[in-house]
């Protein structure tokens, strides 16, 4: 059998990765059983759930077991574990820089109001920062299923967040619901406060979606992007451009958007020179953390090692990491590939 480098080792950027959907399957049975929350059988059973989230049926069930999980998030103690054990899995997986997502809205019930929910995350962050050596920043994201005006005020308070790590602004949920320019003020809000405007689209709809995103919400980064591939303008735009693609392969075909990982057009993005961060999305419900995307780039789809050595730099000069985090990690990927191959 070929000799390959260990992906694991393979120093890399992680920006699509969900506040809740980060938490260990472990943690999640440890916390229900200390609130006494009884949790839907396809969260306990050991194994990835079946979803399939290609209609309104299917994405209800997916919300439905997210809303779930979360539920056991209800104490500040909680939320520093859960940051904390996703940034050992992380470095686990050979990330040197995290972006991690959080609609604060959601913890607020439970934290005491929204500015308090957002501060507990803050801190868990800085915490995890210290004890990982980790960097680590957040972007807080809007949810499409609620009104425009919440956007707004999530923005302002990110933006008045941007120097407690607060680095990017996204809007999450079923873009099937609202248009993208009904968030067009709170997309401004965010980048005149200096943060970078990185909203999903292109998954569970087309390109339209994703162009959108570009138009309306002057995306720097799209969250998934994939069905971007269906229209070669604009692949040839994102290319142009640099917007950097946040491709969650096991993601999208966990949630039906392709059947088979072969199916998702990572190659069609890659050789059209739209830059791809491969990122792991919701780990707790899809089974497979950041290493397992690029080893489902090389099994899937060929990519050699100097290609996901390209992955990987892509992933780092789409991120908000500053200069010297850059550097470090960018030279630490030339090691990786310039490296010996194990066993040779």
């Amino acid at each position: 059998m070929e000799r390959v480098r260990d992906v694991s080792e393979l120093p890399k950027a992680h920006l699509h990765l969900h506040f809740t959907g980060s938490m260990r399957p472990s943690t999640l049975l440890e916390l229900a059983d200390k609130y006494g929350v009884r949790l839907p059988d396809a969260l306990t059973g050991g194994e990835p759930p079946k979803l399939r989230a290609t209609d309104e049926r299917g994405w209800f069930r997916f919300q439905r077991l997210y809303d779930a999980a979360r539920s056991c998030l209800r104490e500040p103690e909680d939320i520093q574990r859960l940051v904390r054990e996703a940034a050992e899995e992380d470095i686990r997986d050979g990330s040197g820089w995290l972006e991690i997502q959080v609609d604060p809205t959601s913890y607020a019930p439970r934290l005491g109001g929204l500015i308090p929910a957002l501060e507990i995350i803050l801190d868990a962050v800085d915490s995890a920062v210290r004890e990982t050596g980790l960097g680590m920043r957040v972007l807080v994201a809007a949810n499409r299923m609620k009104h425009p005006l919440d956007a707004r005020t999530l923005a302002r308070l990110a933006v008045r967040y941007a120097d407690r790590g607060i680095v990017g602004f996204g809007l999450s949920n079923d873009e099937r619901r609202g248009m993208a320019r009904d968030f067009d003020r709170a997309f401004a809000i965010a980048r005149d406060g200096g943060l970078l405007a990185a909203p999903h689209g292109g998954e569970l709809t087309g390109p339209a979606s994703v162009r959108d995103c570009l138009d309306d919400l002057h995306a720097s980064r799209i969250g998934h992007g994939v069905r971007a591939a269906e229209d070669p303008r604009l692949l040839k735009r994102l290319a142009d451009r640099q917007v950097t693609c946040e491709v969650c392969p096991a993601s999208n075909v966990a949630l039906g958007v392709y059947e088979k990982p072969e199916d998702v057009p990572l190659r069609t993005l890659f050789e059209a020179g739209v830059p791809m961060a491969l990122g792991a999305d919701d780990p707790l419900l899809f089974g497979s953390r950041l290493a397992a995307q690029y080893d489902i780039a090389r099994r899937h789809h060929g990519f050699s090692d100097a290609e996901l050595a390209e992955l990987a730099r892509q992933s780092v000069r789409g991120s908000a990491a500053p200069e010297d985090v850059r550097a470090k990690l960018l030279a630490g990927v030339d090691d990786w590939l310039t490296a010996p191959v194990p066993g040779e």
